[in-house]
């Protein structure tokens, strides 16, 4: 999930209080070894950690960016999803033959619907590599979750039923050629988000980048304490687990943006999604199979003319 408010101070430091105790353990040792016992050699140049420093900044910038560029391609991709799948409904409200409508039809269009609605939360399950069907039983029929129990990819199966369901339309004349074109078109657009989905969450950042860059950050605050021991005395404890915190914490958000499906606070927020898709299809539905007395009363005069 996506925390629109921000993140607890809990969180954020709670996830490097490990390695800021064992930075102010280090610097205390060293802070003692040149004032109690007169190590007054083991100090360095401020230069040396400063040149390091500037070259881990870039390094630390650029994975930042690739970070988040992974995570906004992941929400770009699902406000598609988000888009497809209302233009999928409005196809097929629209759309379908409404002249003396049947009870057949109005199945149809409800249990379509709502396996759209199943799709948009098996999707975010899978890619956080949870049980696609847990809680679908509320969506789709006995039928159906046999049907998609049987596939690998939970969301595939989910599609190729919309496909063998719009084929079946066709055969009774409830859409035309045309239509069951355009609507296998929006079917298209869903199943490439959903390739698009999987790519990020398969395709790992490189781990040699990721370790180097970890190599460099334990370096620089190793070297921190010779540094600026000199100058400030004790006050150094603080200030190096300051600096460090900085450090570790940019890290940090890199890591956790690079794997937008994770269910993370900096999780892209693909269940809270999935239920407002569902409120919407459902409002789309419910206002398709209103009477047309009921919509005759709530349009305009300028509309009903």
């Amino acid at each position: 999930m996506l925390l629109k408010k921000g993140i607890p101070l809990r969180y954020i430091f709670g996830t490097i209080r490990y390695e800021i105790l064992a930075v102010t353990v280090y610097t205390l040792l060293i802070n003692i070894l040149y004032y109690q016992y007169g190590l007054r050699e083991i100090a360095i140049p401020l230069a040396i950690p400063m040149v390091l420093g500037t070259v881990l900044s870039l390094l630390l910038a650029f994975r930042s960016n690739q970070a988040y560029d992974r995570w906004w391609e992941a929400r770009t991709i699902w406000g598609a999803i988000v888009n497809d799948s209302r233009s999928l409904v409005r196809q097929l409200t629209s759309m379908i033959n409404n002249t003396n409508e049947s009870e057949e039809i109005r199945h149809f269009r409800d249990q379509f619907v709502r396996r759209q609605i199943a799709w948009n939360y098996a999707l975010g399950q899978a890619l956080r590599k949870k049980d696609p069907l847990k809680g679908l039983d509320r969506l789709l029929s006995r039928r159906e979750l046999n049907f998609v129990s049987k596939f690998d990819n939970v969301p595939a199966g989910l599609l190729q039923m919309h496909s063998r369901d719009l084929r079946y339309a066709l055969q009774h004349e409830w859409i035309n050629n045309y239509q069951q074109v355009e609507m296998d078109r929006t079917l298209t657009r869903l199943c490439d988000a959903m390739g698009k989905c999987e790519r990020i969450k398969n395709t790992i950042f490189p781990a040699t980048y990721s370790l180097y860059t970890h190599f460099a950050v334990i370096f620089f605050i190793l070297l921190l304490p010779f540094a600026l021991i000199d100058s400030l005395g004790i006050v150094e404890v603080p200030l190096v687990a300051a600096i460090s915190a900085s450090f570790l914490l940019i890290e940090k958000m890199a890591i956790n943006l690079q794997d937008p499906f994770e269910n993370k606070p900096t999780d892209t927020p693909m269940t809270s999604i999935a239920r407002k898709v569902e409120r919407d299809l459902l409002q789309m539905l419910e206002e398709t199979q209103m009477p047309e007395v009921e919509l005759e009363q709530q349009q305009p005069a300028y509309y009903v003319l």
